[in-house]
């Protein structure tokens, strides 16, 4: 596929227009490409975009897993593009979700990308060809669908979207009420309800912290290796991971049974591709996207990239940093290593993870610490301009926050003086 030189293609596709696909299309953009970025909803930001609109049944979608009084768990001196921050009249560091939708619409129109996005068209099979991809549109306005033919392709669809269950003995016994954290809106649905919460991650430490306050009690469960803080909630026990559900609660790992009326599932979510066909070669295995070269290039097909697969990273400075370096050999500034290098260059990587335990393949896109080296890797290999130490250094100071400093880490507003230092201040 693709025999034309790299630097003669020009038409780049970009699937969906939240934080990563409003950074593709504006860089390509910049780069002098002819760019055009689908959104299948009826405006651009995303994942936050707040809708109180639930699914009519198990086999609808919906895509805005935000909730009523969520504020951001990342200051926004580090949420912003690199070029682009966050208006500093702005003052709490940890903003609400209509905030950070209000910004994303500033930085398409700062920019003038709007003219380029095509609301209300939804990307329903993405197909290579020998030359280029075939992309069908179908444009929800007019109820038409048509293909468009396109040389590159942004895969940034939004990685909130499809819940992930876990499967655990006697769920479908239990006769009180379960949900995904994507579906959870407001806490005043559980008043004076007794609610089980599963998973301790960010969403499930900030649910258990919204729900508390109207609920009898709360179960939080979780295998965290360290205990998180909630001495501050005075209603919240903590439990081992469940063993099996009963018909009216359920029995923990540690023996102990307890009873409740709601569960809360807050375990994540899968990457979902629906309008990928096969031969585009990309398989979701254990949520391990592959083969895919520095977690972002299609190694079957190189002019596809995919924005944003990384997490524990800096959210918009990495989609941003991806889109730059694919850039870089979009516009035939670098060349692509070969297949060959390319399915070496993974299995090492997987390898060195493999080492440093990661054996898990639903964590094949974990970062963490590795996060800086592949920074690193990124501008190194294509010159491009890295992250910001200041950012860096804000990203260290808040991380796992909130765990340990739920009830005050949001106080915390950050000053960022120039590239290497901020000042923090709690209000």
């Amino acid at each position: 596929m693709n025999k034309t030189p790299m630097h003669e293609l020009r038409r780049v596709c970009v699937i969906g227009a939240g934080t990563a696909g409003l950074s593709a299309l504006k860089n390509s953009l910049e780069a002098g490409l002819e760019a055009v970025a689908y959104e299948r909803g009826t405006e651009i930001g995303g994942t936050w975009i707040f809708s109180e609109e639930l699914p009519k049944d198990e086999h609808e979608e919906v895509h805005s897993s935000m909730y009523e009084g969520l504020r951001t768990n990342l200051p926004k001196e580090v949420m912003g593009y690199p070029d682009y921050p966050y208006p500093t009249e702005i003052e709490d560091s940890f903003i609400t979700s209509q905030q950070v939708l209000e910004f994303l619409r500033s930085y398409a129109d700062h920019f003038n990308l709007r003219p380029h996005i095509k609301l209300q068209h939804e990307v329903i099979r993405v197909r290579p060809r020998l030359n280029d991809w075939e992309v069908y549109v179908w444009d929800h306005n007019n109820n038409t669908c048509d293909p468009v033919y396109y040389d590159f392709i942004y895969v940034c669809n939004g990685h909130y979207t499809e819940p992930d269950m876990p499967k655990i003995e006697g769920m479908d016994l239990f006769e009180g009420q379960q949900m995904h954290s994507h579906v959870y809106r407001k806490a005043e649905k559980f008043k004076d309800q007794r609610v089980l919460i599963i998973g301790a991650g960010p969403s499930g430490m900030d649910i258990t912290n919204h729900i508390r306050k109207e609920a009898r009690h709360v179960y939080l469960s979780h295998h965290l290796p360290t205990t998180p803080n909630t001495a501050f909630m005075g209603n919240v026990t903590q439990k081992p991971d469940v063993e099996r559900f009963t018909k009216n609660g359920a029995i923990f790992k540690d023996g102990s049974e307890e009873s409740f009326d709601y569960v809360v599932h807050c375990t994540g979510y899968q990457y979902s591709f629906p309008c990928l066909s096969t031969d585009v070669g990309v398989q979701v295995i254990d949520n391990f996207v592959q083969p895919l070269w520095k977690h972002c290039v299609n190694i079957n097909h190189p002019t596809m990239s995919f924005i944003g697969l990384p997490f524990n990273v800096i959210p918009t400075h990495i989609f941003d940093m991806q889109v730059r370096f694919t850039l870089k050999f979009y516009t035939g500034q670098r060349q692509l290593p070969t297949k060959e290098q390319m399915i070496a260059d993974l299995e090492k990587e997987q390898g060195e993870r493999w080492e440093c335990g990661f054996v898990n393949r639903k964590k094949a896109h974990q970062m963490g610490e590795r996060q800086f080296d592949y920074y690193n890797e990124l501008a190194n290999m294509t010159g491009i301009e890295n992250i910001k130490p200041v950012i860096l250094k804000l990203m260290k100071d808040c991380g796992k926050k909130y765990i340990f400093e739920l009830d005050t880490y949001r106080n915390n507003r950050y000053t960022v003086i120039d590239d290497e230092n901020f000042t923090k201040r709690a209000i």
